[in-house]
């Protein structure tokens, strides 16, 4: 069972595939967002399924494909969890997880155009297994309590700017995450019972030419671990999104480019699927030096 949202920016409409059918989730729910989740939205959807009280959406296959959760109120990443990504970053495994937040905006679709950022020279991607929280998270006892609080998975690819995280963020990196666009987010959301978080495979390709090939049994801490860690520092939400880090194979290793416009970057996860986004100079118009500033 897949969770989707399928339909225009802003217009998503919450979906479920299930056989081969896409199915309409509106007769359950406005979105697939966090009050849904916590609201055991996906015991209903398969209540829902099993009876056959949902009709197809018709045309399923035509619409863009929206990120699988609704706008997320956090998005909290780890750092260097993958041994050989550190070794590769120049950095010793990490011996308690490293944290930092990307701006909820940062969170598309899998397939929307990645945009430059003017000035960005150091565009790099990352593919990461995403957790979506399900239930409130505070002051876990031990990770054996924590995957319960998990709704369930999904891919991200965790842009980074790395001149802008490394050079000019002072060790906090958030710099170099928050671009708009730098969470490319799905395609879909994949309940928590029928996905191993703890051996599946990632990996990322840019125009075609294989990247990162890891699996999450190489992760420095597990799902399990993170989301208890996480709990002891924050109260997690429904709907938030812990982004779990990356394998090896990124830029920032310094045997591959940099990502520049024209590029076409894909990334995958086996049981959740694949994504595919164009990379392209970002339409901002620059205001000339000395330019007036309209009063709002």
């Amino acid at each position: 069972m897949h969770l989707l949202r399928l339909g225009p920016a802003g217009q998503e409409i919450p979906a479920v595939a299930e056989g081969g059918t896409t199915y309409d989730l509106r007769p359950l729910t406005a979105d697939v967002d966090g009050a849904f989740l916590a609201a055991d939205g996906v015991a209903r959807v398969r209540a829902a399924l099993a009876a056959g009280a949902l009709p197809v959406l018709d045309g399923a296959d035509r619409l863009r494909r929206g990120a699988p959760i609704a706008r997320p109120a956090a998005v909290v990443c780890i750092g260097q969890n993958y041994a050989a990504h550190a070794a590769e970053s120049g950095a010793e495994p990490p011996a308690t997880p490293i944290v930092f937040l990307k701006h909820p905006n940062t969170v598309v679709g899998p397939d929307d155009t990645l945009p430059v950022p003017p000035g960005a020279e150091r565009l790099d991607w990352e593919v990461e297994l995403g957790v979506v929280v399900g239930r409130r998270a505070s002051y876990l006892a031990s990770p054996e309590d924590a995957l319960a609080h998990v709704a369930g998975y999904t891919a991200v690819d965790d842009v980074s700017e790395r001149a802008w995280q490394l050079d000019e963020s002072l060790g906090q990196w958030s710099k170099g995450k928050c671009g708009p666009g730098f969470a490319p987010t799905g395609p879909a959301l994949v309940p928590a019972d029928e996905l191993d978080a703890r051996d599946v495979r990632l990996r990322s390709w840019v125009n075609g030419e294989p990247r990162q090939d890891s699996t999450t049994a190489d992760m420095i801490f597990d799902v399990a671990y993170l989301v208890w860690h996480l709990s002891q520092y924050m109260a997690l939400e429904p709907g938030d999104l812990i982004c779990t880090g990356t394998p090896q194979g990124v830029a920032l290793s310094g045997r591959f480019p940099y990502l520049r416009d024209g590029d076409v970057v894909e990334v995958e996860i086996e049981g959740v699927g694949r994504q595919r986004h164009a990379v392209a100079d970002a339409d901002v118009p620059v205001r000339a030096a000395g330019a007036a500033v309209a009063a709002e």
